[in-house]
């Protein structure tokens, strides 16, 4: 598909739903994300993050509803819509008995692209990583942040329209995790899409240009980080976010994880 006949939403959601049994982890989901947008996607654990990026990305198959990349069906075309998708997830899973270079040549020809040509970016990225040294060792004994480092490169290495990345800064260093935001800014600004689920609301904060927090498989609120705030009359999206997900009282529920750890109310006095 040509850039020019892509529609305006890099990714779409019509009444996306997935149940497990009698669970329903994600519920009726109506979502559009338009090319070049950074989207942070949160929730509490369990609330659906997850589920929603494995049929988004064509690992799961929704149990109603579609889900479309570039105009893409996920589920009818999917060899189509994965060519143009980059995927970090949750808990990466990487052949460790393969070297980086191995491992990186091997999803460039999944992707299709020329041999050579992916070894050397594979080779470039490993750098701009700082991990160039170990490019032709066994990942059975990597670090979870070279083991991260390499998981993105793979992400990158086909050069994709739309991101999805779950929790993509686990693992890393500080000056890797910088770069990382940056990049994706970048890339933001040159038109691809990203798709960005984590727990750090900070980071989602300072990098996203819009915020979807998900509740019990549901949408509980979507907009820029001041709408959120305001609608919440919050001072910042963690304090927002506590207000939309959290069913009990955050002092309370403080003060009783203190009473279980320690025996002692706050203020008891220390003699028996």
């Amino acid at each position: 598909m040509d850039t020019t006949d892509r529609p305006d939403n890099a990714i779409e959601f019509r009444s996306l739903a997935k149940s497990f049994g009698d669970i329903e982890a994600v519920r009726n989901l109506d979502l559009k994300i338009p090319r070049g947008q950074i989207c942070g996607y949160l929730g509490p654990n369990g609330a659906g993050k997850t589920t929603t990026v494995k049929m988004a990305t064509g690992m799961i198959v929704p149990t109603s509803g579609t889900a479309f990349i570039n105009g893409i069906n996920i589920v009818e075309s999917p060899l189509q819509a994965k060519l143009m998708i980059g995927v970090v997830p949750e808990t990466g899973a990487l052949y460790e008995n393969l070297t980086p270079i191995e491992y990186l040549s091997l999803v460039g020809k999944l992707y299709h692209l020329e041999r050579d040509a992916a070894v050397e970016k594979a080779e470039e990225f490993l750098r701009l990583f700082g991990i160039a040294d170990s490019s032709e060792r066994m990942m059975t004994g990597f670090s979870r942040g070279m083991k991260q480092k390499v998981l993105i490169s793979a992400a990158l290495l086909h050069n994709p329209d739309v991101l999805f990345l779950d929790e993509p800064l686990a693992g890393l260093d500080a000056n890797t995790a910088l770069i990382l935001k940056e990049l994706l800014k970048e890339l933001a600004s040159l038109g691809k899409t990203v798709f960005y689920c984590s727990h750090i609301l900070e980071v989602v904060e300072k990098v996203c240009d819009r915020v979807v927090i998900l509740n019990r498989g549901e949408v509980v609120a979507d907009g820029d980080t001041e709408k959120l705030k305001e609608m919440t009359h919050r001072t910042s999206l963690e304090d927002a976010f506590t207000e939309l997900t959290s069913e009990e009282d955050l002092s309370t529920t403080v003060r009783a994880f203190s009473r279980s750890i320690t025996g002692k109310a706050r203020g008891a006095s220390n003699e028996q």
